[in-house]
């Protein structure tokens, strides 16, 4: 029988794309969304939807229980559709807010379900001031002020949960700044980016190769480093969906 995989936030820029992969990959895919008019993306995309909100943590238990997935791939932001300065600073405590409850109620499904594995969404660029280029066990920068420290403070919650929770097994993608289809840049932009598709690639690579921990998952930079994720996911940010290996 083939692994069942719970993916939250399957319709995002990452979920998207991550989908088609994980099915071509011989996995069966359940993607969550809130809105159940988004249900028959979910499905053209080889999906088996879901409707439940993070924050409904009875439903979302509940249907985790049904599904009883091997793992869960934590992709969920909650963030504006452009990047627009306002819309950012408003969808700031949002976010964070859904990094720390919204994962909380996730592992807590989770581990109701008896699942053994979450591979989660973070970020690459919360690293404290220091020597360059940061690896992942460099310090995050858990003195920030105002709103980067609403932003640092929500990643914090969502790694000690993904990473410390007894009887699962976490692993943590800190992704550089998305570009490609379906999100803010058709280009690269910002100090250490990764394609879209390079992203949902290395989720992939986390679930097939059974990794634990911290990975950065950006392109070639001076800033942040990707060693890690290449030697030991075998990861190479050249990676493309359009034929289905490097480009």
């Amino acid at each position: 029988m083939s692994e069942k995989i719970f993916l939250a936030g399957a319709t995002g820029a990452i979920g998207t794309v991550l989908i088609p992969l994980l099915v071509n990959a011989g996995y069966v895919v359940y993607g969550s969304t809130r809105q159940q008019a988004r249900a028959e993306k979910l499905k053209a995309l080889g999906a088996i939807p879901v409707v439940a909100d993070v924050f409904d943590a009875k439903v979302l238990t509940a249907e985790l229980i049904r599904i009883a997935p091997a793992a869960v791939v934590h992709q969920l932001t909650d963030l504006p559709q452009q990047l627009d300065p306002q819309a950012m600073a408003e969808a700031g405590s949002r976010n964070a807010h859904l990094r720390n409850a919204g994962t909380r109620n996730l592992i807590n499904a989770a581990l109701a379900a008896d699942a053994k594995r979450m591979i989660a969404q973070s970020i690459a660029w919360a690293y404290a001031s220091g020597s360059q280029p940061y690896g992942e066990e460099s310090a995050l920068d858990i003195n920030a002020e105002g709103a980067r420290r609403v932003s640092i403070d929500g990643v914090v919650a969502l790694e000690t949960q993904v990473l410390q929770t007894p009887g699962l097994t976490g692993t943590v993608l800190r992704y550089g700044q998305l570009y490609g289809p379906g999100t803010w840049n058709l280009e690269a932009k910002g100090v250490s980016p990764v394609h879209v598709d390079a992203a949902a690639y290395a989720a992939l690579l986390a679930l097939q190769k059974e990794a634990a921990g911290v990975f950065n998952i950006t392109e070639d930079n001076p800033e942040v480093n990707n060693a890690k994720a290449r030697k030991q996911l075998a990861w190479d940010p050249a990676f493309r969906t359009k034929n289905g290996a490097k480009s």
